[in-house]
């Protein structure tokens, strides 16, 4: 009777090790913005890279309060164009030093209504670009009603930047809402600050 022999898998591990590394080769031919890493940086350098956002600033009375800054970032209705969240940013400003009273929150929603809005400007982040973003941003001082809340997260006192690198989409029609919103419980200087940076294609 005839042993088989059976040859073993070799099992290589398909991850890039440095004995065996896995090369690729870009062929997506997308040229504006192109696909890179990041791709923020071909966005800014043909002038499709724009940023927005404000703050909202109160002094609270001695039973304290809360401070609410909302920025929405709308792709209007036949644009033509669809707008990529790069980068979320802002921060809590806090002129006391009880912090144990303090608290704080950052929600990202879509949609829903402002209210009483005010509307903020656009800029491009390439200072030798026209270009204009197609985006309608605008502001409150008040969360958002009707919104589907995307992301939630609590925040301690102090700026805060997370790059999501077009993670989120906002195609015509359709809007974004950051929102800020940080709380006392006694007297005190309270600010929040909500931005956007996006990318348009």
């Amino acid at each position: 009777m005839k042993e088989r022999v059976v040859n073993a898998l070799p099992n290589n591990n398909v991850f890039n090790p440095q004995t065996q590394p896995v090369y690729t080769s870009n062929t997506n031919t997308y040229q504006s913005p192109g696909i890179i890493t990041p791709p923020e940086s071909d966005a800014g350098n043909v002038g499709r890279l724009f940023n927005s956002g404000t703050t909202n600033s109160t002094t609270l009375g001695v039973l304290g309060g809360s401070v609410i800054v909302t920025v929405q970032l709308s792709n209007p209705v036949g644009s033509g164009r669809t707008l990529y969240v790069s980068k979320l940013s802002g921060g809590i400003t806090v002129s006391l030093s009880l912090l144990s009273s303090f608290s704080g929150s950052m929600v990202l929603s879509a949609n829903g209504t402002l209210a009483s809005p005010s509307t903020l400007p656009s800029v491009n982040s390439n200072l030798s670009s026209t270009n204009t973003s197609v985006a309608i941003v605008r502001f409150s001082t008040a969360a958002p009603t009707g919104a589907t809340t995307l992301m939630t997260m609590p925040l301690q006192a102090g700026p805060f930047s997370s790059s999501v690198y077009g993670s989120y989409v906002v195609p015509p029609g359709q809007a974004i809402n950051l929102t800020v919103s940080g709380s006392l419980s006694v007297a005190g200087l309270l600010a929040s600050t909500a931005y956007f940076a996006w990318w348009e294609v």
